[in-house]
């Protein structure tokens, strides 16, 4: 029988070696492949290749394809010395991928050389504990967990359609979560708006939001703005270096405010909206898709859209919207996924439903648009006869 070497080397007769050399000048040229290091998580952690993912020998083939969903993507894998990467090579190829070399001499050869080393940020190990499910999935994992924790997330409002957005961000570890609302917390929120409690009313939402967060998970850090957003205070706030805005605002003039300051600051927005049983759920990137605006380019009278305080709201149904702004924002910090931008989510309780709408930029738009018309803010308060609070 054959035994381990002369298995590796039958292996090796069926694959194709690089020397480090020849990867460097490959990692260094313009369409590089991608690097995949398949050693343990300890030798990780000790430093890898820049730009390389992770992935153990041992569960290569069952996450790879999630990783890499292009079979034709150049790879070249790498373990210490070879002899792992030789295998999962061959296993790579086997499974359909196209253009696949094993890194001769590994990453202990790549050192030796005197090469790039990328020493990773390391989780700790009650961080391991606390996102182990993310671990597990091999479109987030270590790196992705990174992301999220370095992350800075704006919610528009701490009511019903902020409440479950950042309760699941806190939980999912986004390191930064800030709040905007006036408000404070009165007993007929209480029916949706799940991130206070009863022996919070009358103290504001901002405070109470940041002690369940913060309580929730000890990675976040809550920043409270207790003010409405106005044409006043847009600037420095979202001057604060977001890289998502979750809009739960249940008026008018803050959802124009926020998209015109959107897209002039180039940040994406997660909007959410709700009424009685119904809900949508589009997200705006900025310059990529279409805008608030594109959507709806001026708001209604007052009289033709009534808050949730005038008409009502199914408890439940911010859970839903809030719960998708969540999904939505996570895959825009993890750049996983098809977002809904240029798309409008409808959702229906009564029956259950959903539905979804096309929405494209429009070339005409009044702020995004190829030749924008409005340049500056408009308070649209005193136009929508419509107080600006946030309280879905």
């Amino acid at each position: 029988m054959a035994g381990y070497r002369d298995l590796l080397a039958r292996v090796k007769d069926e694959i194709h070696e690089i020397s480090s050399l020849e990867a460097q000048e490959r990692h260094q040229s313009e369409g590089a492949p991608l690097f995949v290091d398949v050693r343990e998580p300890d030798e990780w952690e000790e430093g890898h290749i820049p730009g390389a993912i992770y992935v153990s020998r041992g569960r290569l083939e069952s996450r790879i394809e999630g990783l890499v969903p292009d079979k034709a993507r150049p790879l070249v894998v790498y373990c210490s010395a070879g002899s792992r990467s030789a295998f999962a090579a061959k296993a790579l190829g086997e499974i359909g991928y196209e253009d696949v070399v094993s890194l001769a001499g590994g990453f202990t050869d790549w050192k030796r050389n005197g090469f790039d080393v990328t020493i990773p940020r390391v989780l700790s190990s009650e961080q391991r504990s606390r996102y182990s499910r993310h671990l597990l999935i091999p479109e987030v994992g270590e790196d992705g967990q990174q992301r999220l924790l370095d992350a800075r997330v704006l919610l528009i409002g701490a009511g019903g359609l902020g409440s479950p957005a950042s309760l699941y961000l806190a939980a999912a570890g986004v390191g930064t979560l800030g709040i905007v609302d006036a408000d404070v917390v009165d007993e007929s929120n209480l029916q949706r708006q799940i991130v206070h409690s009863t022996e919070r009313l009358g103290e504001p939402k901002v405070s109470s939001a940041k002690r369940t967060l913060e309580a929730l998970n000890p990675d976040v850090r809550v920043l409270p703005f207790q003010e409405r957003l106005t044409s006043e205070n847009v600037d420095r706030i979202l001057g604060e270096g977001w890289d998502v805005i979750v809009d739960g605002a249940d008026n008018f003039p803050t959802r124009y405010l926020l998209n015109d300051a959107s897209v002039w600051h180039g940040i994406p927005v997660v909007h959410g909206s709700i009424f009685r049983f119904e809900g949508q759920a589009p997200v705006f990137s900025p310059h990529a898709g279409p805008c608030y605006r594109c959507l709806f380019p001026q708001p209604p009278p007052a009289e033709l859209a009534p808050s949730c305080a005038e008409g009502g709201v199914l408890g439940v149904l911010p859970g839903i919207i809030g719960s998708l702004q969540a999904n939505e924002t996570l895959k825009l910090i993890l750049e996983r996924g098809d977002t809904l931008a240029g798309r409008l989510l409808l959702f229906d309780a009564l029956g259950t439903t959903l539905d979804e709408v096309s929405v494209r930029r429009d070339p005409e738009c009044p702020v995004c648009g190829d030749n924008p018309t409005i340049t500056d803010y408009v308070d649209y308060v005193e136009f929508c006869n419509a107080p600006a609070v946030y309280d879905a």
